[in-house]
C-alpha cells in the first residue's frame, strides 16, 4: 500500500483551505466549544476536589467552606476571562493579553506556562482517567496503568490529526455522559441527606469554632488556604475558551461568552456538589480507588438495590462516562497547545513552522509535539496525579496571575475613557489576588514536591524562546539589508506589457516575500547568463497557515500583498524590456504547492530552468535549519528526480 494512501486511512483526505465553507464548517459553535474545550473545566472535577478535600485531614466539616469558596472562584475566574474574550477576540488568551497589556516578555512567561499547562492538561486528564477506570479493577492492574495511559495518548493524537471536528463529534456522547450521571448522582445524594440540611451550617460554624480553640483561626485560615490551594487544578480549564476564540462560530465574541457560561455553571454545580457528597456521605479513602469512586460507591449502594452485579455495573458506567471525559480533556491540551505556539510562532518565540497547517488544517507539527512531550512528563511522573497536580497548578496560575494583572492594568489606564471600568477593574482585581494567592502558597508549600520542576521547566522553555527570537530578528534585520540594497535598483523606460514566447529560453524564479531575495537571483542569472534567457517567470506559493486561516479575509489579504510582489517583479522585468509573467498558488504545504505549480510551468514553456536563493548563515547547523523552512533543498529534489533543472543561488546573512 502506497504512503499517500495509509496516510489518508490514518488522518483522512486533504481539505481545501481555499473554499470558505471549509473554514465555516471547522468552526465550533457554542454546543460543541462547551464540549470540545469546556470539558478540561469540567473533569477537574475528578481530581481537583479530592486534592482539597485530603488536604483537610480529619477536619473535614471545613469542606462547606471549600465547596462555597469553590464556586465563587469559578464564576469569578470566568467573568474575568470574559473580559479577554471582548478585548482579543482572535483568540491567544493569556499570551496575547500578557503581551498587549503588560509587555513581550512577562507574554513569553506567559505563553510558556499556557504550553506547558497543555502538555500537563494531557498527561493529568490521561492519568486521572485510568485511574478512574481502574478503581474497578482489581489492585494487580496497577503496574499497568502507564502503558495503558501511553496508548491513550497515542490514540488522541492520530484522532486530532484527522481534524478537530471529527475528534468532538467521537467525544461528544462520553461528554454528554457524564454531565447526565453525575447530574443525577449528585442530585440524589443531596437530597437523599435533605434532613442534614438544618444542621449542616451550625454543625459546620460549631466544629470551625472548636478547631479554633485548638489551632487559633490563624491556623484555621491556613489550612482552609493550604486545602483551597490544593485544590487549584479545579479551575483549570477556564482560560481555554479565550485561548482559542479563534477556532469559534462567528459572532465569535458572543459565542465564547455562552461557552463561557456554559463552563462556569457547570463546573461550580459539579465540583461544589461534589463537596457536598463528600461531607454528607462520610467519604473515605480506599486503597485503589478514587475519592469519587469511594463515594459513588456508597450513594449507589444506599439505592436499596439488592443485586450486586447490578450497583457494580452501574458504578461502572458512572466511572466509565469520568473517564471518558477526562480523555475529553485531555483533547483540550491538542487543541489549546498547538493554538498557543502558534501565536508564539507568529511573534517568532518559537520556529516558524508551528504555524503551519497539515493537509487536515490543523497544526500537525503543534500537536505531535505536545502529544511526545505529554508522554515524556507522565513516564517522567510515572502517572502520578498528586505529583501532576502540583506542575499543573502552578503553570495555570501562573498565566491567570499575569493575564488578570494585565487587565487591572488595562482598565486603570482608561478609567478616564471607560464609563464602567471600576466594576471591570475590581472583577478583574479580585481574580488577580485569588490567583496570585493561590499560586504563592501552591510554590512555598509544595517547593520541594515538584514545584521546583515547575519553575526550572519554564526558565529553561523561557531562556530557549529568547534565543530563538534573537536569531530571527538577527535574521530579519539581514533580509531588510539586502532589501535596502536592491531597492535602489532603478526600473527601465519600457513601457507596455511584454508576454512571455513559450518556445525560448526561459528562466522562472522561485520568490517568496523578499523583494531584494528575488532582484538578487535575477540579477544573479543575469550576470551569469547574459543575453541567454527571454522569459523570466515568477513563482510563488503561499502558506495557508493558521495564523492566516484564523480570521475572516485574512487568506484575501495575503493573496493581494503576494500579487503586489509578484507584479512587482513582472513590472520591474518589462520595464527593462524583458518579457515577464507570474504564477501564484495557494496551499497548506510550500514544497507542494511550488513543486506543481513548477511542472505546470514546465510543461507550457518546455526549455525552462528553476532558480531560487537560499539564506547562507555563517554558523549553521542542525538548530538553525530546525528555525528555517528548507523549502529549497525539498523542492530542489523533486525537481531533480523528475528530471527538471535547479539551480540554488546562495544569500548570505
Amino acid at each position: 500500500m502506497k504512503p499517500l494512501k495509509i496516510r489518508e486511512i490514518v488522518i483522512g483526505k486533504a481539505l481545501d483551505p481555499l473554499k470558505s465553507e471549509t473554514r465555516h464548517s471547522l468552526a465550533l459553535v457554542a454546543f460543541l466549544a462547551w464540549v470540545g474545550l469546556g470539558a478540561d473545566g469540567l473533569s477537574s472535577s475528578a481530581y481537583g476536589p479530592e486534592e482539597s478535600f485530603r488536604a483537610l485531614g480529619e477536619h473535614t466539616h471545613l469542606g462547606l467552606y471549600l465547596a462555597i469558596a469553590t464556586a465563587l472562584t469559578v464564576f469569578i475566574i470566568a467573568l474575568a476571562y470574559n473580559q479577554v474574550i471582548e478585548l482579543f477576540p482572535t483568540g491567544g488568551g493569556g499570551y496575547r493579553v500578557a503581551t498587549k497589556l503588560v509587555g513581550p516578555y512577562l507574554g513569553l512567561v506567559s505563553g510558556v506556562a499556557l504550553i506547558l499547562d497543555y502538555v500537563l492538561t494531557i498527561a493529568i486528564s490521561i492519568a486521572s482517567g485510568v485511574d478512574a477506570l481502574a478503581s474497578m479493577l482489581p489492585l494487580g492492574f496497577q503496574p499497568y496503568k502507564l502503558w495503558v495511559e501511553a496508548i491513550c495518548i497515542g490514540l488522541l493524537i492520530v484522532l486530532n490529526l484527522r481534524g478537530l471536528k471529527e475528534a468532538i463529534r467521537v467525544l461528544l456522547p462520553i461528554f454528554l455522559g457524564f454531565v447526565a450521571t453525575h447530574l443525577l448522582l449528585i442530585l440524589y445524594g443531596i437530597f437523599a441527606h435533605a434532613g442534614h440540611f438544618p444542621s449542616l451550617i451550625p454543625d459546620t460554624l460549631a466544629d470551625t469554632g472548636n478547631l479554633a480553640q485548638h489551632i487559633g483561626w490563624s491556623g484555621v485560615a491556613a489550612m482552609l488556604l493550604l486545602a483551597y490551594s490544593q485544590g487549584g487544578g479545579t479551575y483549570t480549564g477556564l482560560e481555554a475558551v479565550s485561548n482559542n476564540v479563534n477556532m469559534l462560530a462567528e459572532p465569535r465574541v458572543r459565542t465564547g461568552k455562552v461557552t463561557m457560561i456554559y463552563m462556569a455553571l457547570s463546573l461550580a454545580f459539579t465540583a461544589g456538589g461534589i463537596f457536598l457528597l463528600y461531607l454528607l456521605w462520610d467519604a473515605r479513602h480506599v486503597d485503589g480507588q478514587t475519592l469519587n469512586a469511594s463515594t459513588f460507591r456508597i450513594i449507589i449502594g444506599s439505592l436499596g438495590i439488592e443485586a450486586k452485579w447490578i450497583n457494580d455495573l452501574m458504578l461502572m458506567v458512572v466511572l466509565a462516562f469520568e473517564a471518558g471525559l477526562l480523555f475529553v480533556a485531555a483533547n483540550t491540551g491538542f487543541l489549546g497547545g498547538p493554538a498557543v505556539l502558534s501565536n508564539m510562532a507568529a511573534d517568532s518565540w518559537v520556529p516558524h513552522k508551528f504555524r503551519y497547517l497539515s493537509t487536515r488544517l490543523v497544526t500537525q507539527n503543534g500537536i505531535l509535539v505536545m502529544g511526545v512531550a505529554a508522554l515524556v512528563i507522565l513516564f517522567w511522573t510515572q502517572g502520578s496525579v498528586t505529583l501532576l497536580i502540583v506542575l499543573y497548578s502552578i503553570s495555570v496560575f501562573l498565566t491567570f496571575a499575569i493575564s488578570l494583572f494585565g487587565l487591572c492594568r488595562y482598565w486603570w489606564r482608561r478609567r478616564r475613557q471607560i464609563d464602567h471600568w471600576k466594576r471591570r477593574f475590581l472583577l478583574s482585581l479580585a481574580g488577580f489576588v485569588i490567583c496570585a494567592a493561590i499560586l504563592c502558597v501552591l510554590v512555598v508549600e509544595k517547593l520541594f514536591d515538584g514545584g521546583w520542576a515547575t519553575a526550572v521547566i519554564i526558565a529553561a522553555m523561557s531562556a530557549l524562546c529568547i534565543y530563538i527570537r534573537n536569531h530571527y530578528r538577527d535574521t530579519k534585520l539581514a533580509i531588510r539589508t539586502v532589501d535596502q540594497i536592491f531597492a535602489n535598483q532603478p526600473f527601465g523606460s519600457h513601457q507596455g506589457e511584454i508576454l512571455p514566447d513559450p518556445s525560448q529560453q526561459t528562466a522562472v524564479f522561485i520568490v517568496g516575500t523578499s523583494r531584494g531575495g528575488g532582484l538578487h537571483a535575477l540579477l544573479w542569472v543575469q550576470r551569469m547568463f547574459p543575453n541567454h534567457f527571454k522569459n523570466f517567470i515568477f513563482v510563488n506559493a503561499r502558506t495557508v497557515d493558521s495564523h492566516a486561516y484564523g480570521g475572516e479575509g485574512m487568506v484575501e489579504q495575503m493573496r493581494a500583498e503576494a500579487n503586489a510582489t509578484l507584479q512587482f517583479f513582472v513590472d520591474f522585468c518589462r520595464s527593462h524590456g524583458m518579457a515577464s509573467a507570474s504564477y501564484l498558488g495557494f496551499g497548506t504545504d510550500a514544497v507542494q504547492e511550488v513543486t506543481r505549480l513548477c511542472y505546470a510551468i514546465s510543461k507550457e514553456y518546455p526549455n525552462a530552468i528553476f532558480f531560487t536563493s537560499k539564506l547562507i548563515f555563517e554558523q549553521d547547523n542542525w538548530f538553525i535549519r530546525l528555525l528555517h523552512n528548507q523549502a529549497a533543498l525539498a523542492v530542489q529534489r523533486r525537481l531533480h528526480f523528475d528530471g527538471l533543472q535547479m539551480v540554488i543561488l546562495p544569500m548570505k546573512v
